[in-house]
């Protein structure tokens, strides 16, 4: 039973963008707060982002001006943009649902994001 679906990484050189995105089932989108995090290589995994049903956002200081989250409630998803990456921003990236910004109940599979030249 899949409930959250990441689309979207890819290899990327410094300074691009690219966009993730999470479908999510009605269930999930519809209470809670959805979010991204990820996992660097070697590292353990670190909240990215969040955002609540009425749109409220929460940002780690790490992406803050780079970055953003948003939801589109028609089609049950959760996208994030991200720009001028860095190659310290290369992680497995996960889609998160749950009653928390920082601690889910509900991950995706992941997606590899690589910034590299």
């Amino acid at each position: 039973q899949v409930q959250l679906v990441e689309s979207g990484g890819g290899l990327v050189q410094p300074g691009g963008s690219l966009r993730l995105s999470c479908a999510a089932s009605e269930r999930i989108f519809s209470g809670g707060i959805l979010g991204w995090f990820r996992q660097p290589p070697g590292k353990e995994r670190e909240f990215v982002t969040g955002i609540t049903s009425t749109g409220s956002t929460n940002y780690a200081d790490s992406v803050k001006g780079r970055f953003t989250i948003s939801r589109d409630n028609a089609k049950n998803t959760v996208t994030l943009q991200m720009n001028s990456l860095k190659p310290e921003d290369t992680a497995i990236y996960y889609c998160t649902a749950g009653p928390s910004y920082y601690h889910p109940r509900i991950w995706g599979q992941g997606t590899q994001v690589t910034v590299s030249s």
